[in-house]
C-alpha cells in the first residue's frame, strides 16, 4: 500500500485508530513561513465531537506535537512531522466482534488485502480517526496559503442532512459573504438547523445514522491552476476528498444536474468588470477544460450514513465461515457530516497549496 499524495507538496499520514499514534508528514513547504500553532489547535477542535447526542462520546484532545519542519515559529523547508496521541481508546469493544465483518466498513476488503494482518481495531488505518492528522496538514496549509494568496478563503457549508437541505447559491459572489455562517452548524438558511439536528437525534434513537453532503468553496482563486486531461483541479481534488472515508460521491459546479440543462443555461457567460474577468453564473464551478478561471473553486461531497449502527445486522464470520449476525457496540457518530467539515477543507487547502507551489507562485 501507499499513503502518499501530492506533486510538488508530498503528504502522507500514519497510526491506526487505537494505536499509538497518529500523525501525517507533510514534505515540500517552502522555507520561512510562520505557523501559528494556536490556528492549528482551533482547526484540530473543529473535528472534535460535540456530545453525546449528536456525534461520539469518544472525546479526544487531539493535540499536535510538530517534531520536526519547525523551529522558532517557522517552516524550514525540511518535512514538517505532527504527532497526535490516541489517548482514549476502548479497544475491548471490538474484541468480541472482530471476525464479524461489520457492514459497510472496511473490515472485509481488509482481510481481502491484508491476509487477517490489519489492525482492526476501530477499523485500524481505515478510520475516519486518521482526518485528524489531514486536518493538522490543512490547517498548515491554510496558513501557507494565506502567506502567498492575499484574499484566498476556504470555506464550507452544509448543503445537506438526513434529507433536510439549506438554500442554493444562485450568485457566484455571494460565498464571499459566507463568513457568517454558524460555526458549528454551518447553513445559510439558520432556521433549518434545528430540523438537521433532529433528523441526526432521531436516527440515533432508531439505532441508525444518516449521511449528508457538504459543500466546499474557495473564493479569491487565481486563474491558470491546474492542467487539461490527467491533471485537471477536479481530478487532483477529487483524489483528496476520496481519501476521506465515508465520501462517495463528488460533484463540481452544478454537476449532474448540468446534464439535464441545455448548453445555453450551463454555459458561464464571460463579462469584464473592470479589468477582471468574471462569469455571470457559475455552473462549472470555477474550472473550465481543468484549469480555474479566476471564478470561486465550488464542490460538492457526499457523505455516506456512518455504518457503525446499534442495530441487528446480517453478516459473515471469517472464523468460522458461516453467516451470522452482528449488533455494534462502542463509541460511533450517528452522523459522519459536522466533524467531515474541516476535513474537507484541509483537503482543499492541501490541493491548491500544491497546485500553486507547482505553478511557482
Amino acid at each position: 500500500m501507499t499513503s502518499f499524495w501530492g506533486n510538488h507538496l508530498k503528504l502522507s499520514v500514519f497510526g491506526e485508530s487505537h494505536g499509538r499514534a497518529i500523525g501525517a508528514v507533510i514534505d515540500g513547504l517552502p522555507a520561512g513561513i510562520p505557523i501559528d500553532e494556536t490556528a492549528i489547535a482551533k482547526e484540530m477542535d473543529r473535528r472534535a465531537s460535540r456530545g453525546k447526542v449528536l456525534a461520539t462520546p469518544r472525546k479526544e484532545a487531539d493535540t499536535v506535537n510538530i517534531v520536526s519542519g519547525y523551529f522558532e515559529g517557522h517552516t524550514t523547508g525540511t518535512p514538517l512531522t505532527g504527532m497526535i496521541e490516541n489517548t482514549n481508546t476502548r479497544s475491548g469493544d471490538y474484541a468480541g466482534t472482530k471476525n464479524k465483518m461489520r457492514p459497510g466498513h472496511a473490515d472485509y476488503t481488509a482481510w481481502l488485502k491484508y491476509g487477517g494482518y490489519q489492525d482492526y481495531r476501530g477499523g485500524g488505518h481505515f478510520s475516519g480517526r486518521l482526518t485528524a492528522p489531514v486536518v493538522f496538514a490543512g490547517a498548515v496549509a491554510k496558513q501557507v496559503l494565506a502567506a502567498k494568496i492575499e484574499g484566498l478563503q476556504v470555506g464550507s457549508r452544509i448543503l445537506c442532512i438526513g434529507g433536510v437541505a439549506d438554500e442554493s447559491i444562485v450568485i457566484p459572489e455571494a460565498y464571499a459573504d459566507l463568513q457568517y455562517c454558524d460555526a458549528n452548524w454551518p447553513a445559510i438558511d439558520e432556521s433549518r438547523i434545528p430540523e438537521m439536528q433532529a433528523a441526526v437525534s432521531e436516527a440515533r434513537a432508531d439505532k441508525d445514522s444518516v449521511g449528508g453532503i457538504i459543500e466546499g468553496y474557495v473564493t479569491g482563486v487565481p486563474g491558470g491552476l491546474g492542467s487539461p486531461m490527467f491533471e485537471t483541479v477536479e481530478s487532483r481534488l477529487a483524489a483528496l476528498l476520496f481519501a476521506i472515508p465515508a465520501v462517495k460521491g463528488v460533484e463540481f459546479g452544478s454537476g449532474f444536474a448540468m446534464s439535464g440543462m441545455r448548453g445555453s443555461e450551463a454555459n458561464d457567460a464571460f463579462y469584464m468588470d473592470g479589468d477582471r474577468v468574471k462569469t455571470r453564473t457559475n455552473h462549472n464551478g470555477g474550472v473550465n477544460g481543468g484549469i480555474t478561471n479566476g471564478m470561486p473553486l465550488v464542490f460538492r461531497v457526499a457523505f455516506k450514513p456512518t455504518p457503525s449502527i446499534a442495530q441487528p445486522q446480517a453478516t459473515i464470520d471469517m472464523a468460522r465461515r458461516e453467516d451470522t449476525t452482528i449488533e455494534i457496540t462502542g463509541r460511533h457518530d450517528p452522523c459522519i457530516v459536522l466533524r467531515a467539515i474541516p476535513a474537507v477543507e484541509a483537503a482543499t487547502a492541501l490541493c491548491l497549496l500544491d497546485l500553486i507551489l507547482e505553478d511557482g507562485r
